[in-house]
């Protein structure tokens, strides 16, 4: 059953598809970008931390021009990150490390186009003050659960903490959201804490192994989400 989220109004942030209604990102591509990206997401997430099993080599394949192709960084150099836009022609780049507002405004100014999306980690509680910086310098926030790995350590934050979330930029929501999830994220998207939530992130949940997805279970969790 499709919950229709009705926390989205007309104030709501504007979705950079264009259309109402929270966006998808599927991360950690890398076998089959193709399958998947004839499901039509929102985004891919290509991962160029090389200590990950889903780091990517390689050229990604043509895809259709309303995906957006996410670069996913580790407090990699600057100029890395550059040459990886541009050889990809990545929209976004998700900076998953320590990276200083003062980088992401550096990047901004280096790659005016380019959407920043700034992640922190979330365990049992989260000082929301640490976002103030990053407020003008970067495009979205990106929530995920503190773990061993940056990103795709398989489990959830308790996202009652975003109850207290004090900022208007919209964020996405990751961290080991599975296909059991489905009723609990269309649940947690009529919350007024969800008010800001543009994009729910998944990726491990969704594998049989490390950056290859089950695009079958990714058709049926779009299915099931209010897009």
């Amino acid at each position: 059953m499709v919950h229709k989220n009705t926390n989205k109004d007309k104030n709501q942030p504007p979705s950079l598809s264009g259309r109402a209604g929270v966006e998808m990102k599927v991360c950690g591509m890398k076998s089959n970008t193709e399958e998947v990206a004839a499901l039509q997401p929102d985004y891919l997430g290509f991962i160029f931390w090389e200590p990950s099993k889903r780091y990517f080599e390689g050229t990604i394949p043509k895809l259709p021009d309303t995906i957006r192709k996410v670069g996913v960084f580790v407090d990699a150099p600057l100029e890395d990150i550059l040459e990886k836009v541009t050889t990809h022609g990545l929209s976004l780049v998700q900076l998953h490390g320590k990276e200083s507002a003062a980088f992401c405004e550096t990047l901004k100014n280096r790659a005016p186009k380019l959407g920043i999306i700034k992640v922190f980690a979330i365990k049992d509680d989260f000082d929301f003050s640490v976002l103030a910086p990053f407020e003008s310098v970067c495009d979205f926030f990106l929530f995920d659960t503190k773990g061993k790995l940056p990103g795709g350590n398989g489990y959830a934050f308790d996202w009652t903490v975003l109850e207290n979330y004090p900022s208007t930029k919209p964020y996405f929501l990751s961290g080991g959201i599975g296909p059991e999830e489905i009723d609990s994220i269309n649940a947690f998207l009529k919350r007024p804490e969800a008010r800001y939530c543009q994009v729910i992130d998944i990726n491990s949940r969704f594998e049989v192994e490390p950056g290859l997805k089950d695009a079958e279970a990714l058709l049926e969790f779009k299915r099931e989400l209010e897009l």
